[in-house]
């Protein structure tokens, strides 16, 4: 079982999120809802762990291939609904930077297999947006 402990931090909306190894975020609400935007909102760690458990997975992936992977970026963006409570994403889309010397082929398959297969965040996301992806290739010497 996964146990996250959500602490309030001052009189408005800033709380911190502790995992069971005390490892921490905070959250906080916009301004224009009463809070001071000092950590992200809930519904944006919603898209920041849908691109961190991308991103371990095609790490794996490339890893098992061998493709040499030296560093990767990934934006993800959300489109959520609009005049209603609560307001679910619709569309997600994320965008790979891969950056080496990486197999086009490779690279595509793994982003396929990370955000279509392995990705229990994008797979969660799905039940309500339609989840897309794409990805390009920087070459380093």
């Amino acid at each position: 079982m996964v146990k996250i402990e959500i602490n309030r931090v001052d009189d408005d909306f800033r709380m911190e999120a502790i995992n069971e190894k005390g490892k921490s975020i905070y959250m906080d609400a916009g301004e224009a809802d009463g809070g001071h935007d000092s950590g992200l909102r809930p519904m944006q760690l919603l898209l920041a762990a849908m691109g961190g458990c991308s991103a371990i997975d095609l790490i794996l992936i490339l890893r098992k291939q061998r493709e040499p992977l030296t560093d990767l970026k990934i934006t993800v963006t959300g489109e959520r609904e609009q005049g209603v409570v609560p307001a679910l994403y619709t569309e997600v889309h994320a965008h790979f930077k891969l950056f080496g010397d990486i197999n086009k082929e490779k690279a595509e398959r793994a982003v396929q297999l990370s955000v279509e297969k392995y990705c229990s965040v994008a797979k969660t996301l799905e039940k309500s947006a339609v989840v897309t992806h794409s990805f390009e290739i920087i070459k380093t010497a």
